[in-house]
């Protein structure tokens, strides 16, 4: 609400919003530090909330507004090893993706973004460039253009997820139960779990 205020007192109409700002924790649940947990549930799930609350109104308003909300791979199963980061994304797509129904025939485009492993300072961060998996990592650029193409559907969908792969990971992890999506993601993470006590904390 503040921020909305600022940008009212200097004259700014907003069209569009991304919130793209968040932070990731690796480590096994029971040693993470409360306090950063505590913070990465505020930055991450909380004031995208409250960013969206505040600004969704004046987007619907402006009938041709633009919603992002970037979620990640992690969002669609349990990531042990990186729990809070994981079930907090996953709570960015299932949002958001309820925001692009509410939306329909408003105008404004509501889309859940959900990247794979970027090449951002969220590992520099980190400290561990393990934790990406050993897969390849995506470009900036590459993530822009996938949410921009989305968008300019003539009916953008609610959700994408950025490359080809990850498109058919998000797709083939619903064929396996609930068990083994867990175990198989808890082996990518696994090779990658920081020693005790230096657990860390990554801004993306």
């Amino acid at each position: 609400r503040a921020l909305a205020a600022e940008v009212d007192r200097r004259g700014i109409e907003v069209t569009s919003v991304v919130n793209c700002a968040g932070f990731g924790t690796h480590g096994p649940f029971h040693r993470e530090d409360a306090d950063r947990l505590a913070e990465e549930i505020a930055v991450d799930v909380t004031a995208l909330v409250d960013v969206s609350r505040a600004f969704i109104d004046r987007l619907r308003v402006a009938g041709t507004g633009v919603l992002v909300n970037v979620a990640s791979m992690a969002a669609y199963t349990p990531s042990p090893n990186m729990a809070v980061y994981a079930a907090g994304k996953a709570f960015v797509l299932s949002f958001t993706e309820a925001l692009w129904q509410e939306s329909l025939g408003s105008g404004l485009r509501v889309l859940a973004l959900s990247p794979g492993a970027t090449d951002t300072e969220f590992f520099d961060v980190l400290g561990n460039d393990a934790a990406d998996g050993g897969r390849g990592r995506q470009t900036p650029q590459q993530v822009v253009t996938t949410a921009l193409r989305a968008l300019d559907r003539r009916t953008p969908p609610p959700s994408v997820a950025v490359g080809r792969r990850n498109r058919v990971a998000a797709t083939g992890v619903r064929l396996l139960t609930r068990r083994r999506a867990v175990l198989a993601m808890a082996a990518i993470t696994r090779r990658a779990v920081i020693e005790p006590g230096t657990s860390s904390g990554a801004r993306a």
